[in-house]
């Protein structure tokens, strides 16, 4: 058994977070949906091209009927809801702006989050419209998500108050003017900062369309194989693909490598490497695994800690929502983070490389 290293909390470097003021310290900007977990029974998963080990895929009989173990609907999910919901949890003011139908999934969304303590005066009903519905996959840990988009129309809210924190992350195809938007809104609010968290159809736009947004983003956050796809590179070296990434303009830059862990850079303290923090069980479902880390890992900073103390808080999140269903439910408040913390083993440090 590892050896049990107590830790405490250390102060901040700067107290970010005032309870009387009306300026909200996190506010995400996403597509929201609802999640329903199909749990599958009968059926094979194959891999059909030997050459490429990572590419499996789902076999049922076509046109029969399928059994399937259990259903789990869990609603006002998705990359920007699950960083607001999280936010909150750790002690931020968090809203969310989004986009939403006037139906029933709609409704469920509002509910969710209000309950939740995020602020949704940003987030826009759209009479007529439907809300996002997804049909999650899942067998073992694993999942395969049938994705709908509506489109609605993007625009950036008037804030009363700019917030400290913008956390992007992934948003439909009519949104490419949105990025640019943002982008704009940043130039003339130099205190706001932006966390910048790429879903797929953000990566596949490419860094040269989203110059301008990576130009003004305070922290980037991607895993290796997306970082090589922004970069159009096979380089496989995280040094090279997180300096290669801070060219493009962000000041922070952090990329996850799966079971080697996960590696921050910046300009002033360098680079940082952070090991998985230890499962107490198998995971149950990975969905929002990236999204609690991303979003932990901004609040830290938002709350004033240094890049070391919110590299050690992201895994520990990460950990605790795959031992769930759905990207919520496993969410971790920070007296509750904190107390992994104090019984984390010894090698669960971050390094400096």
């Amino acid at each position: 058994m590892p050896k049990k290293k107590k830790v405490t909390e250390k102060k901040p470097q700067k107290v970010a977070v005032n309870k009387k003021s009306d300026r909200l310290d996190f506010v995400a900007l996403g597509d929201i949906t609802t999640d329903a977990f199909i749990e599958l029974k009968d059926v094979t998963i194959e891999n059909p091209d030997e050459h490429n080990k990572n590419q499996k895929m789902i076999c049922m009989r076509f046109g029969d009927k399928i059994e399937y173990e259990d259903v789990f609907v869990v609603p006002a999910v998705g990359n920007s809801p699950n960083a607001a919901v999280s936010a909150h949890r750790l002690g931020l003011k968090s809203g969310l702006a989004t986009n939403l139908g006037n139906d029933k999934f709609g409704k469920e969304d509002i509910a969710t989050l209000k309950a939740e303590g995020v602020n949704i005066e940003y987030t826009k009903v759209h009479k007529g419209k439907k809300s996002n519905y997804h049909y999650v996959m899942r067998f073992g840990p694993e999942r395969t998500i049938l994705v709908k988009h509506w489109e609605y129309e993007y625009a950036m809210p008037k804030f009363k108050k700019p917030p400290k924190w913008l956390y992007l992350s992934s948003l439909g195809e009519n949104s490419v003017p949105f990025h640019h938007e943002i982008a704009d809104y940043l130039r003339s609010n130099k205190k706001t900062k932006l966390a910048f968290q790429p879903g797929t159809f953000q990566i596949k736009l490419g860094a040269e369309t989203l110059r301008d947004l990576y130009e003004q983003t305070e922290l980037f956050f991607c895993n290796k194989e997306e970082a090589q796809k922004i970069l159009k590179t096979d380089e496989e070296e995280i040094k090279f693909l997180l300096h290669a990434m801070q060219e493009l303009g962000p000041k922070i830059v952090v990329i996850t490598d799966g079971p080697n862990g996960a590696y921050a850079s910046d300009q002033s303290t360098g680079v940082w490497q952070m090991p998985m923090y230890p499962d107490p069980g198998p995971p149950v479902d990975r969905t929002g695994a990236g999204d609690s880390f991303s979003s932990t890992f901004t609040a830290a900073l938002a709350l004033g800690y240094d890049i070391p103390t919110a590299l050690s808080w992201g895994p520990v999140n990460s950990m605790n929502v795959v031992q769930h269903i759905g990207a919520q439910e496993g969410l971790l408040t920070r007296k509750q983070l904190l107390e992994y913390l104090d019984k984390r083993p010894d090698f669960y440090k971050p390094s400096k490389l």
